[in-house]
C-alpha cells in the first residue's frame, strides 16, 4: 500500500481527471447506484446460471435483451474471450448481442462506432486488466452511451476487472500489474458513485485491501466480491447474489464485514437491510445477520 501522504495526494486530484474533454452527464446516477437501470458487479470466477439469469432479466430478459459485450480488459484473439462471447450466444443468440472493442479515445468519440450501443438493453465488461478499459473510454461518448443505458432502465454488468471498472475510483489499475493498489490509471467509469471495488478476494486473499483506503476517505465505500458471487445495485440499494461472500468497507465498521447471497445494504445510509420478519413476527436468526472481521 502506498503511503498515506501518496494516497492522499491522489484522492485530492482524482475527480480533476481527464483524459479527454467530452462531457458526461454524472447526473444520471443516484447518490451511488443509477437512478433508472442496474449494475450487476461480478467478482470473478465461474459465473453461475443464477448471475447469468439475472443481468439477462434486467436488460429485458431473452425475448428482447440486446447486449453489448466490451472486450477491452483481454487483448484479443483470446479463448477467454471465447468464452465468454459462446456463453452470450448459448442463453440469447448471436444476433441478440455485438462485440465493442475500439482502440483509441478517437474512436470511442467517433459516432459511426455508437450505434449499437444506442439500442443496448445491456453491456458486459468481460474481465482481465482493467486499465486497458479505461484508457480507451473514460470521459468520451461510448462512456456517455454507457451512462445512457442505464438511464433507459437497462443494466451495466461486469465481472473481475469488469467489475472494478464499475467503481469510481480505479482499484489495481496501474499498467504494471494488479499488485499495485492505486498506480498510473485512477479513474474508473463511475457507474457506481463514491466508490472502489475490489474482486477474486477470498480466492487471492484480497478481503483487507480495501480497508487502509476506506480509513482515510471516509467518503467511499468499498466493495470486494469474491469469485462466483455478485452485488445488483440500483439506485442505492445492494443485494448480494452467488455462491461466495461480499467485503462492505465502510469507514464506520473498519475493517470490514461480510455479506452472503440474499442480504441487502443500503449505500446511502450505509446499513445492512433487515430482511422481512417471518410469518408470525419470527426474526432473523443470527447466521442471517452480517459477519464482522
Amino acid at each position: 500500500m502506498k503511503t498515506t501522504f501518496t494516497l492522499l495526494l491522489i484522492l485530492s486530484g482524482l475527480f480533476a481527471q481527464a483524459q479527454n474533454p467530452t462531457a458526461v452527464d454524472t447526473a444520471l446516477t443516484a447518490r451511488h447506484g443509477p437512478e433508472n437501470g442496474s449494475l450487476v458487479i461480478i467478482g470473478g470466477g465461474e459465473i453461475g446460471d443464477g448471475i447469468w439469469d439475472r443481468f439477462i432479466e434486467l436488460a429485458g430478459g431473452t425475448d428482447r435483451a440486446f447486449f453489448v459485450v466490451v472486450t477491452n480488459g483481454t487483448p484479443a484473439p483470446s479463448d477467454y474471450i471465447a468464452t465468454s462471447l459462446a456463453g452470450f450466444e448459448k442463453r440469447l443468440g448471436k444476433d441478440r448481442f455485438s462485440v465493442l472493442n475500439l482502440t483509441t479515445v478517437r474512436e470511442a468519440n467517433d459516432e459511426g462506432n455508437l450505434r449499437d450501443l444506442r439500442r443496448a438493453t445491456g453491456v458486459f465488461f468481460i474481465g482481465g486488466r482493467q486499465w486497458r478499459i479505461s484508457e480507451v473510454y473514460l470521459n468520451t461518448l461510448a462512456h456517455q452511451e454507457f451512462l445512457n443505458v442505464t438511464a433507459r432502465g437497462g443494466v451495466i454488468a461486469g465481472t473481475s476487472a469488469g467489475a472494478s471498472i464499475q467503481g469510481s475510483l480505479l482499484w489495481r489499475g496501474d499498467t504494471r500489474g494488479p499488485h499495485i493498489l492505486i498506480g498510473d490509471h485512477t479513474q474508473g467509469l463511475g457507474f457506481l458513485r463514491n466508490s472502489v471495488i475490489d474482486q477474486h478476494i477470498l480466492t487471492r486473499n484480497r478481503q483487507a485491501d480495501l480497508s487502509e483506503l476506506i480509513r482515510i476517505a471516509p467518503q467511499l465505500i468499498g466493495i470486494g466480491i469474491d469469485e462466483s458471487t455478485a452485488v445488483v445495485i440500483r439506485r442505492d440499494s445492494l443485494e448480494v447474489i452467488g455462491k461466495s461472500y461480499v467485503a462492505i468497507h465502510d469507514a464506520r465498521s473498519l475493517p470490514f464485514f461480510l455479506l452472503k447471497e440474499g442480504q441487502k445494504y443500503d449505500l446511502k445510509e450505509r446499513k445492512v437491510i433487515p430482511p422481512p420478519r417471518r410469518r408470525g413476527g419470527t426474526p432473523q436468526t443470527s447466521d442471517e445477520k452480517q459477519t464482522t472481521l
